[in-house]
């Protein structure tokens, strides 16, 4: 893999992890739209891992609490935190369910392999998801905090992480928008997608890692090049979206993913003649 496509990787993948755009559909529309080769699951994984150190790296003092929140609750203590802990570990199951049932049936390497399928439910995921956030950021009341959430609430953003797993869909944004819906601040809708986003990323990461190691090679040097740039993009992402959920709103992310849909279909339905993905 050339230096220049891990740097592109890395840069999109940090950019677009925490903001409600989808990453993975950007990450697999990499090899679609330029002459690069696929950069792999491995690649992508190890990528999601370096946002992953982001996250816990920009909110610390959350995830410290969630581990003392863990301990508590191995000790049987009913806190704030391990309340908390206990609501994440639970809406963590159906994105982990899910994406084990996609692994084994090999849905998602078959879609990779046909491009044009692919870039279809990325543009048609963007629109909708696009404007449900919206919707979702637009309506109703919003004054709930972090604090307010109780385990209906939680198992219903956890199920809605799940779906982020269909290309385009974006995993931040989908549980945001559930957390939009169910009331929650516009910053603490993505304080609790980003906590929410950690241990299953963490699981990717490790079952990635383990079948590298099983399968002969290890994890690429490049593929942890690529985790290292991450981060720090990851990190200016993070910083940008909680600046612009509290001044701006999240309809910016819905003109954007609109957008991002109007260039594939182009491309797919070949809108532009040259210009087209076939």
């Amino acid at each position: 893999m050339s230096i220049e496509q891990i740097i592109v990787i890395a840069i999109i993948q940090g950019l677009t992890e925490f903001l409600p755009v989808s990453s993975s559909g950007h990450l697999a529309l990499i090899p679609v739209v330029t002459d690069w080769p696929d950069q792999g699951v491995i690649t992508d994984v190890m990528v999601h891992v370096g946002s992953l150190f982001a996250v816990i790296a920009y909110f610390w003092r959350d995830v410290w609490n969630l581990l003392c929140g863990t301990w508590d609750m191995i000790r049987f203590r009913n806190t704030q935190n391990s309340r908390m802990a206990g609501y994440i570990a639970l809406a963590t199951i159906p994105a982990l369910a899910f994406g084990a049932a996609l692994k084994l049936s090999g849905t998602l390497d078959a879609l990779r392999a046909d491009p044009v399928t692919l870039a279809k439910i990325i543009a048609w995921a963007a629109v909708i998801y696009g404007i449900l956030l919206w919707v979702a950021d637009t309506v109703g009341s919003r004054l709930k905090k972090m604090e307010d959430m109780k385990l209906a609430p939680a198992i219903i953003i956890g199920f809605c992480q799940a779906l982020a797993l269909i290309p385009g869909t974006s995993r931040s944004g989908a549980t945001m928008t559930a957390a939009r819906f169910l009331g929650f601040e516009r910053a603490e809708a993505a304080r609790f997608s980003f906590l929410l986003g950690i241990p299953a990323i963490a699981a990717a990461g490790g079952f990635t890692a383990i079948e590298a190691v099983q399968i002969g090679g290890g994890i690429p040097s490049y593929a942890i090049w690529a985790a290292v740039l991450t981060f720090f993009a990851a990190l200016l992402a993070i910083a940008l979206l909680m600046a612009l959920v509290k001044r701006v709103g999240l309809w910016i992310f819905m003109v954007y993913r609109l957008g991002l849909a109007a260039v594939l279909f182009a491309l797919i339905y070949e809108w532009v003649p040259g210009f087209s993905l076939a």
